[in-house]
Formats: structure tokens, sequence, C-alpha cells
């Protein structure tokens, strides 16, 4: 035997071991809660028999016999509230096999060659990351409609990260998916199940108690459950981690035999496909949500902003020479499609955003961003501005006309004696509060409509949306940065013959003949938080940029 089949024997031992002590607290509970009931038997059998006679043992016996029935009905509740209490599950995509056929027979062959039970299914996340999850709870059956109901599998389900598939190459997923899929395995061992499900359902029992929404008549029993799960979720605490530890290391000793060499290298895009797929949310999409327009392809971006972080990193030469070989994305018969569903989730997920498109609501193409997002930002932000600089009574530019919106105006007011920049970043943030509470707030997610296939945000619960938010609440002077740049921009394409654009890693540019200009942050902070226009100005006379003409806006 050797060495990686002895780990792999004491990891599964150890995780049995962990397995088996949760389920010792799950017995523990159920002893205590029969012990009144047990020595409320006794009692009555004593008396029976003769022993323990006269009124003061009749009145014992009652007494405990009426703390036995109260414990049980106590303790009755409590698992019902357990058992009905709904496990979270990950909100994804899910991917049937007609449509991935090839996806479906790389895992099921990865399985067979680690020995394991294959997964039950796959679904796709708007995340790098892959993992397995039990949906095996009769809510997450019926969620999947008859065949889900029908279905006998025990099996978890294999999620795996949208980005992934885009970004690497087929064997290379096969080498990421190996340590992951041989985490069936553990799965199947019935202990380590039964303890996952004790703890799940734990948990789920102590989420449900902190729901808000109750009143205080309906809230006490699940809040009481609540308590009592929290009280076992902390007995349970250590031991399940050291079970997930020991399952994990097990799973990835198991998958060494496969790929091993290969999944050292494919870490690598791991890690530049996790920088990549942040990047482009916070600095692509975000500005995009914001402006009610969701990028249609998130999936597709991750390749070209990772082809431009090439470029422009020397440490990552080398890693376009492997957009020549087979993507991972051609296991699905359409790409597109799923491309797009995990866009739409991505944008319920980190923005909040409707389940379907609307007038307030609508897909973009990556063709169409610079016209429909990024020039469309910059106007309204300049309107914006300066309908808050009307609000203030900021008279316009002394060498402009009164009538119209100029970029004279905004920097002859930053750059006045008083700095007025913190009153005007002070009536920025209080007109985009304004503009935010105008818009409808996205509440919990919506049934599916009649007809559509279930909503991935169903078995997800009553929290608001957006689940994850990407970035903090902004500040006053950075909002008044962001307005005044948007300002400067707009007065470049008008006057300077400049054009918005995309830049895969930093989101919207100003092209200048065609070259990207990145240097407009510096000389507006400058005017912002010092009120030096010297700055601005050296770098409007360098491009071109007429302050004192008319700017379009929104």
């Amino acid at each position: 035997m050797s060495g990686i089949d002895v780990g792999e024997e004491l990891g599964a031992r150890a995780a049995q071991a962990r397995a088996l002590a949760l389920l010792r607290i799950r017995s523990r509970a159920l002893a205590v809660v029969i012990t009144p009931a047990a020595v409320a038997v006794v009692l009555f059998a004593a008396g029976a028999q003769g022993h323990l006679g006269g009124a003061f043992w009749d009145g014992v016996r009652w007494a405990v016999a009426a703390v036995a029935v109260v414990v049980l009905l106590v303790a009755a509740a409590v698992a019902v509230s357990v058992a009905r209490a709904r496990p979270a599950v990950s909100p994804t995509v899910p991917v049937a096999e007609e449509g991935a056929p090839d996806l479906y027979r790389l895992v099921r062959d990865l399985a067979d060659r680690l020995g394991v039970p294959a997964p039950s299914a796959i679904a796709l996340t708007p995340d790098c990351d892959s993992w397995l999850e039990d949906r095996t709870h009769r809510a997450h059956r019926a969620h999947r409609g008859a065949a889900g109901r029908e279905a006998k599998e025990t099996a978890p389900v294999l999620v795996i990260g949208s980005p992934f598939l885009w970004w690497m190459r087929v064997a290379e997923l096969r080498a990421v998916l190996a340590p992951v899929v041989a985490g069936t395995d553990s799965s199947a061992h019935p202990d380590i199940a039964a303890a996952r499900r004790f703890v799940r359902g734990l948990d789920a029992a102590v989420a449900d108690g902190a729901a808000p929404g109750r009143g205080a008549l309906r809230g006490a029993p699940v809040t009481f459950a609540g308590w009592v799960a929290r009280l076992l979720l902390r007995a349970c605490r250590e031991h399940a981690a050291e079970m997930e530890r020991c399952v994990a290391a097990t799973a990835s000793m198991r998958a060494q035999g496969v790929d091993y060499a290969l999944r050292i290298a494919a870490q690598e895009q791991v890690g530049l496909a996790y920088a990549g797929w942040d990047r482009l949310l916070t600095r692509v999409a975000l500005p995009a949500w914001r402006m009610g327009r969701w990028p249609s392809r998130l999936d597709a971006g991750v390749v070209s902003a990772l082809t431009e972080l090439s470029r422009r990193d020397r440490l990552a030469d080398g890693f376009t020479s492997r957009l020549g070989e087979r993507p991972a994305c051609d296991l699905l018969e359409e790409p597109g499609v799923a491309d797009e569903a995990t866009s739409l989730l991505a944008a319920r997920l980190f923005h909040g955003g409707p389940a379907e498109s609307g007038p307030g609501w609508a897909p973009v193409d990556w063709q169409q961003y610079p016209e429909e997002v990024v020039d469309r930002k910059w106007r309204t932000e300049a309107a914006r501005l300066h309908r808050v600089l009307d609000a203030m009574g900021v008279p316009p530019a002394s060498a402009a006309d009164p009538a119209v919106p100029t970029l004279a105006r905004v920097m002859e007011h930053l750059a006045g004696p008083g700095g007025p920049g913190e009153e005007l970043a002070a009536g920025i943030g209080a007109a985009v509060a304004r503009d935010d509470a105008r818009t409808p707030a996205p509440g919990p997610a919506q049934p599916a409509p009649v007809g559509v296939g279930p909503d991935p945000l169903d078995l997800w619960g009553p929290d608001p949306l957006p689940l994850f938010p990407l970035q903090p609440p902004r500040t006053g002077t950075e909002l008044l940065a962001d307005h005044v740049a948007a300002m400067v921009c707009c007065a470049a394409v008008d006057t300077a013959g400049a054009a918005p654009g995309l830049d895969w890693l930093d989101g919207p540019a100003l092209l200048v003949d065609g070259e990207r200009r990145a240097d407009l942050a510096t000389p507006v902070l400058s005017l912002v938080e010092d009120g030096d226009p010297d700055p601005l100005r050296s770098w409007l006379a360098e491009v071109g940029v007429r302050s004192d003409k008319p700017v379009r806006l929104v």
C-alpha cells in the first residue's frame, strides 16, 4: 500500500470518527429529552408493584409525568421546526445533460477514474469556485419538478464556476475538478451523510429563527427552536469543521493519481480567473448595472479581460498562448445561452436587478457598451452635477453662454474661495441618494412566471437582493470626483472628437485618437480636493478640450 493510500485511509477514518462524534451529540440531545419520560415510567412501574407508595410518591409520579409530557411536546415542536427548515442552496443555473453531454461525459469519466460515484447533476455559478452541494432535501427535490421528485439518487450536485468554463482549457478543467468530484465518495458514506444532514438542519433552523417578519405569537416557537439549534451547533462546531477538513484532505489525496502535474499548473489559472472576474464585475459590470443595463456575456468578457492583462503584465506572458487549445465552454451545446443565464444571475446576486429584462433593465452587448453604458453614464452624471449647481445658485461661467451647461462653470466654482467642494460633494451625495430612492428597491426573489423554469433564487429564502454587494457606499468626495470626471469626458467627446470606450480591466474609458487616456484622475482630484484647476487646465489644453463650449446632457 502506497503512502497516498495510507493517508487516504487515515483521512477517511478521521472523517468518519468526526461524523460519529456529531451523531453522538444528536443521540445525547435525544437522551436528555426522553430522560423525564423514562423516570416517569420507572416511578409508575414501581407504584404498580407496590413500591414507593403513599400520597407523596403519587404526587412525584404525576409531577414527573407532567414534566415529561411538556418536554416531549417541546422537543417534538423543535424537531418539526428543524425538519421543516429548508437548508440554504447556492443560487445556480442548472445544466441539463442534453444541453452539455460532453461535460457530463467528462465528469463521469473522471468519477470512474477516481472510483467514486458520479455527481447527480451539474450547475453553473457566477463565481470562481467549484464544490459539491447536497440537494436531497424534499424542498430541493420539489424545486426540480416531477423528475426531481421521482429521482432516487443521493449523490450531490457538482457546482462549477462559470468563468472556469470560458477561461480554462478542457484538460485544465478536468484537473481542477478532480479533487472536487473525488468528494462524492465521502458524501455517499452513511455516517458522514447523516452528520451533514444533522448540521445543515440545525443551521437552517437557526436561520429561520433569525428571520424577521413574524409576529410575537407565531415567531416565539420558531425563535425558541432556533435558540435550541444554536446551542447544538456550538457543540457541533469543532467536529463539523474537522470532519469537512478530513473529507477535503481525503478527496485531495485520492485525486493525486489523476492529472496531478497538470492540476498544479491549472491552479495558476484559477487565481488568474478570480482576479479577472473580480475586476470585470467591479469595474465593467457594476457601472452598467447602475445604468439599468446588464452585460449578457460576462463569461466571454473574462477571456478579453485576462487577455488584456496578459498584454499589460509581464508576469502573465504566455497565458494567451493557451487560447489556441479547446476551451472548456465547448463542452456546452449552447454556451451563449449559459453565459447569458449566469450573467443575469450575477447581476441579481451582486446588484439586485430584476429576474427578467424590461424597459429599465435590458441586456447589453459588449459592442454596444460604450454607447449604451459609458456615454449614458457620463451624461447622466454631468446633468446631475449641473442640477445640483442650479439648486445651489451657482452662476454660469463668466466666458460662456449662461443658457447652456459648460465645464468652465464647474471649474470656476470648485476653484473659488471658501472650499466650495465640500458643499458640492454633500449636494451630489444627496442627489444620488434621492435618485436611488426613486428607483424601486429590489426585494426578495419573486416566483418565476408560468411556463418559465424555476428561479435560481427560489431556494435561497426571503433575504433581500443584492445578496453580495460588490462595493461599500461611496463618499461624497468620491461621487463628486466621478461627476466632475464625467463632465470632463462629455466635454472631450463634444468638443475634441474623443469617444467613449471600454477598458476590460478598468471599465469606462475615454479614447482620444483611438488611444485610452488614463491620466484624468489626478488633475480631477487636484481640482476637487485642493481647489487647484491648473493641472486640469493643462490636461484640457493638451487634449484640445474647450471648457467654455456647451455640453450635451441627458
